[in-house]
């Protein structure tokens, strides 16, 4: 007689799996269903809407209509050079996105100061056009990084190619020009005084040099030694020293924060890439051993509030949160250390990085040039 196998007990302990909307729509809320989709869908046309920018800006048609008042397809095509049919419907497409004005009584579309401000104009104070190209290298990454999902480390900024870089340091220069140079340092008192009557300046994680270029040139006494671990970044910055004949004050040389060159610095500058690193608090702590006397620290991060929950009030935060997934995080993680500070860490973080490189004075800079960046002067 065959032995039969009592599975009960098997059965009893094992989970019940709870049915899902998806396994039984029935359950799912309807209204919910369509909220679901609208936001789905609305995501879709931004994100669609990122190629018909960045064409706009490879092919000079933001330019063309800056200022040039209301425009028929065939007058912007003649403007730009293009093929009108091509124009018709790359016009269309920003116009119903709400980045071109449509007069249907002249069939003619416009880009208000405003927008021209933002799209057509790299010297703005609030030009977001630069950073639009670097969307195709962050999607070429895509596998690359959801292999760091489930392997851990990460890649460099270097890794992620010429285009992100040329990316991040066409968006920054504007916010350099009118922030760093014109409002960040000089709230610092008595700092701009001394770049004035000649101070010693380090300036870590300087990528492409825009902010050494800029501060070198508004402060011609001072001298300046720039770092970053990209060898291709530093060689570009140092084209950029020279065509900006500024070479003969500025040293740009190949290392990371934690090992910058030099010492007795009366302002050293940690801009956008505390979070990058693989331990910030080494780094920091290399800064005071070469800080000089009465020396100072400058640290700009991304805005991002202590708590997560108070983090859905802020309008950068959709940005910050997705671009430290994609760049900034696997940048911290493939580091010695791999702190993954994040780029949205919040100022109630930063500050704990500071205290534990062994600074004690921190102060909160408010400026009107950056609205979405958190801005410390630090001091030992």
């Amino acid at each position: 007689m065959a032995a039969t196998v009592d599975t009960s007990a098997a059965q009893d302990s094992t989970p019940a799996t709870p049915a899902s909307p998806a396994a039984d729509p029935r359950a799912a809320d309807p209204a919910l269903i369509e909220q679901a989709v609208g936001k789905v869908f609305t995501d879709l046309g931004v994100f669609l809407s990122a190629p018909m920018l960045a064409l706009g800006d490879r092919l000079g048609l933001f330019k063309a209509l800056a200022g040039a008042g209301p425009l028929t397809t065939a007058e912007l095509a003649r403007r730009s050079g293009l093929v009108e049919r091509y124009v018709r419907e790359w016009v269309r497409a920003v116009t119903v996105g709400g980045y071109v004005e449509y007069d249907p009584a002249t069939d003619s579309y416009t880009l208000s100061p405003e927008m021209t401000l933002v799209l057509a104009d790299d010297e703005s104070p609030v030009a977001l056009i630069g950073v639009v190209p670097s969307m195709a290298d962050i999607w070429a990454q895509l596998p690359t990084i959801a292999g760091f999902f489930r392997s851990g480390g990460g890649q460099g900024w270097g890794d992620l190619g010429p285009g992100m870089a040329a990316a991040q340091a066409r968006f920054t220069r504007p916010q350099f020009v009118h922030g760093l140079v014109g409002e960040w340092i000089p709230a610092v008192p008595g700092l701009a005084d001394r770049l004035t009557a000649g101070a010693k300046v380090a300036d870590l994680g300087a990528g492409l040099g825009v902010s050494t270029v800029l501060a070198a040139q508004a402060w011609p006494a001072s001298t300046f030694v720039a770092s970053d671990p990209d060898a291709e970044s530093v060689i570009t910055a140092r084209r950029s020293g020279t065509a900006a004949a500024v070479a003969d004050r500025v040293q740009f040389v190949v290392a990371d924060a934690a090992s910058h060159p030099g010492d007795g610095y009366d302002l050293v500058l940690v801009l956008d890439c505390l979070h990058d690193m693989g331990d910030p608090v080494a780094a920091l702590r290399h800064v005071r051993d070469i800080l000089g006397p009465d020396g100072v620290l400058l640290v700009a991060e991304p805005l991002a509030a202590d708590r997560f929950e108070d983090d859905f009030a802020n309008p950068y935060a959709r940005i910050g949160y997705a671009i430290s997934t994609l760049a900034c995080l696997p940048s911290s993680m493939s580091q010695p250390g791999g702190l993954g500070l994040g780029a949205m860490a919040g100022e109630s973080r930063l500050r704990e990085v500071v205290a534990d490189a062994g600074f004690t004075g921190v102060r909160r800079i408010r400026a009107q040039s950056a609205p979405f960046t958190i801005l410390l002067e630090v001091r030992p």
